[in-house]
């Protein structure tokens, strides 16, 4: 079911992008003469967004955006909403639009291959690439994202933040030498960038999937997924339809439990949430 109240779109360009400063107000004015809602990060390596807003608003913003030449092929991926998933719209300037603390990597040199949803779908489905090599899926996430849902029988190094990915990609190496490698994310910045750095360091057979879990499921939906994927917003979480996370009530104390606290490691379906420890604890 597709609600038409708001349009929610996550893009991301890796450029070179040197007058951020200058642009920062032009974007800020932008976004407030079209009542959007959201996070929009101006980086010398890039751009990257997240934002809602009426279905014709989004078109005049990306209209706009597109007439600068370095932002014409910028791809977007949509979900919909009843309500606006964003409280604030914020624009700012950052060093890197996804913090790696690896300068050198720059993607608009050149992309690591890339896998489209449908083609990863198929290897999954038949166990191995069209060369016959065994697939691999590597969760480029941090670790409470992954808990949310996640490809099924995924490499997950339980990282915290972004930063402690290169070490720990690069010491596993050798494990994965005669595997396929693809990397994912929530949107495709992050196992953009994770791919790269891997085919730096020696990874001969490592692809990035294209447009992130969230494209994976606008284009073939939850196969091979178990779970919801974590959004950075209102909404929690989004299914394999790109719905919303809906409240749910514990079976044991009749609470409403809204999506956030369903992440909680208190919440047990039918056994418990966060409200029958507070009350417990009360006690």
């Amino acid at each position: 079911m597709q609600s038409t109240s708001f349009v929610n779109i996550a893009a991301y360009k890796f450029i070179s992008f040197d007058d951020t400063v200058e642009k920062r107000p032009e974007f800020i004015a932008k976004c407030k003469q079209l009542s959007l809602k959201g996070t929009v990060l101006l980086s010398p390596e890039g751009i990257n967004l997240f934002l809602a807003g009426t279905r014709a608003d989004i078109d005049s913003f990306l209209e706009w955006v597109r007439a600068d030449t370095r932002f014409i092929d910028l791809e977007v991926k949509e979900s919909y909403s009843d309500d606006q998933p964003f409280k604030y719209m914020l624009v700012k300037l950052k060093r890197e639009i996804i913090t790696m603390k690896h300068p050198l990597i720059k993607p608009e040199e050149g992309r690591a291959p890339s896998v489209d949803a449908a083609t990863l779908k198929r290897w999954l489905d038949q166990g191995h690439d069209d060369n016959g090599k065994p697939v691999v899926m590597m969760d480029t996430r941090n670790a409470f994202e992954v808990d949310v849902g996640t490809f099924d029988d995924t490499i997950d190094y339980r990282i915290e933040k972004f930063s402690e990915f290169p070490d720990i990609v690069a010491k596993n190496k050798d494990a994965l030498n005669d595997k396929t490698v693809v990397t994912f994310c929530t949107g495709g910045i992050r196992c953009e960038k994770a791919a790269i750095y891997m085919k730096n360091v020696g990874y001969d057979s490592v692809y990035q999937l294209d447009g992130g879990i969230l494209k994976y499921f606008e284009e073939v939906g939850g196969d091979h997924y178990t779970g919801d994927c974590f959004v950075f917003d209102h909404r929690t979480a989004l299914n394999p339809r790109l719905e919303p996370t809906l409240a749910t009530t514990c079976a044991a104390c009749n609470a409403t439990v809204s999506p956030r606290e369903q992440l909680a490691p208190e919440f047990i379906e039918g056994v418990s949430c966060p409200h029958c420890i507070t009350q417990a604890a009360s006690h």
